[in-house]
């Protein structure tokens, strides 16, 4: 017997939810049902291109009996109360980077999906791709050895009318962050997903170039729980370069990763032949994975591939680089960093 689709409600039409239409769009798994934005022509617009309803609020939406999972792609500041609205109304929950802000606030949106018995999702489309799995199996079997160092680098360029486009960009109320917590998110956490948590960091976060509260450029000197130490190094100023790079390396080998390929992989003693990986576009290919498999989540009554409390890991980490840039001093991962 076929399946009927799980029907989603997204909530915020900025362009972030474009590529979540696309992705409903796409797959037999998600049809959407309707959509809120608090700028109603936005969300005029948004259904005659993908269709649906348009709510009038927040709480018409929340209360559609065909609603059974919302996409949340709003600005960051809002995440959580967001969330915890949508798991109150039962509804299951794929909510974009950063989920949220503060590290209570995240803890608050698990606890209340878990309550409610709802799934809750955090985007990390990054994890999904071949390549990504293929070095964490790598890394995990050991073929790279006790690991050394441990890197990444995010080199993007994002001008000042980029952060004067939208009163909450570049904010610490909405935004919670700028480089790094913005548009670096995704490789942090990509980095302690493959080299493993981190215990501790020192840093130093500073808007160099932009008229914006936050960082437009981050330098971050980290240690992982396996004695490994690692670099960070964020920014929005880096005109015409390599957007992702990631570089770990251990007492047999090395890696290194640049945007989603695997360039580089050596193993001592080793004929290291990569397999053929097919051509992934992390955008919206990796959605579209986080979304269907979250839908046959809620059919499953299993968890989701990238569950609300892997959001934790990278929040920890960057909230504990702007302690750590803030007070001059080494932070340990782990303990409640301050609210901002």
């Amino acid at each position: 017997m076929e399946q009927r689709p799980i029907r989603f409600g997204i909530i915020g039409c900025g362009i972030i939810a474009d590529i979540h239409a696309q992705c409903i769009e796409s797959t037999d798994e998600a049809e959407l049902a309707a959509v809120f934005d608090t700028k109603p022509e936005s969300a005029a617009a948004f259904v005659e291109k993908y269709g649906g309803d348009v709510c009038g609020s927040l709480e018409e939406l929340l209360a559609r009996p065909d609603v059974e999972a919302v996409c949340i792609c709003t600005p960051s500041g809002l995440h959580a109360d967001q969330t915890v609205l949508a798991a109150k109304a039962g509804k299951h929950v794929l909510v974009e980077k950063p989920m949220a802000i503060r590290l209570e606030d995240a803890e608050r949106m698990i606890e209340a999906c878990h309550e409610a018995g709802v799934r809750l999702a955090t985007v990390f489309p990054r994890r999904m791709s071949p390549q990504a799995n293929y070095a964490r199996q790598l890394i995990q079997e050991g073929r790279l050895g006790k690991l050394s160092l441990c890197s990444a680098y995010v080199m993007l360029y994002r001008d000042q009318a980029y952060y004067d486009s939208a009163g909450w960009r570049g904010t610490w109320a909405m935004d919670g962050g700028g480089a790094m917590m913005n548009q670096g998110i995704h490789t942090v956490d990509l980095l302690q997903w493959l080299a493993g948590p981190v215990t501790s960091l020192s840093a130093k976060a500073k808007a160099v170039l932009r008229s914006i509260e936050v960082e437009d450029t981050v330098t971050a000197a980290l240690e992982f729980a396996s004695g490994a130490l690692g670099i960070l190094e964020i920014t929005t100023t880096a005109r015409n370069a390599k957007g992702q790079r990631l570089a770990i390396r251990g007492e047999r080998g090395e890696l290194v990763i640049e945007e989603d390929d695997i360039v580089s992989l050596q193993i001592d003693g080793e004929d290291v032949t990569l397999p053929e990986f097919e051509a992934f576009r992390i955008i919206p290919d990796g959605h579209r994975m986080q979304i269907e498999d979250l839908a046959r989540a809620i059919r499953e009554g299993r968890q989701p591939i990238v569950p609300g409390t892997e959001g934790i890991h990278s929040l920890e980490i960057i909230l504990g680089t702007y302690e750590a840039s803030r007070q001059r001093k080494d932070i340990s991962i782990g303990e409640k960093a301050p609210a901002i």
